[in-house]
């Protein structure tokens, strides 16, 4: 996939509508259309980079987690997650790097399937 056909590119240059909730130079933070939970926050570089090159890159997976962390202590006192799927079997759905922070409710445990969906 070229950074032309990739949607986390197409909202970072304001092509798409996104609910940003941070705007910095090297990453963003916006809503996650997919409503599984009331928190769903995706953190996406501003570059278009593959998963495997933000884990090699600790200055910007630094940042990253940071700023997922700041977010989930803010959005979900109760607790939160922060995740990263990688390939299909983890689904992994984008192939720009991006890191998942999930919260607003019980989690429950770790569970083969998808998780439900909430109103």
């Amino acid at each position: 996939m070229n950074s032309g056909d990739c949607i986390f590119c197409r909202i970072i240059s304001g092509n798409e509508p996104a609910v940003f909730h941070v705007k910095e130079p090297s990453f963003v933070v916006f809503e996650n259309n997919l409503h599984w939970f009331p928190v769903q926050l995706l953190l996406v570089p501003t570059i278009h980079i593959m998963q495997d090159d933000l884990w090699s890159d600790p200055d910007l997976l630094s940042r990253l987690g940071t700023a997922a962390n700041a977010l989930g202590k803010e959005k979900c006192p109760e607790g939160y997650r922060i995740l990263s799927n990688f390939g299909p079997h983890g689904m992994q759905s984008q192939g720009h790097a991006h890191l998942h922070l999930i919260g607003g409710v019980e989690l429950g445990l770790y569970v083969k399937g998808r998780p439900p969906f909430i109103d």
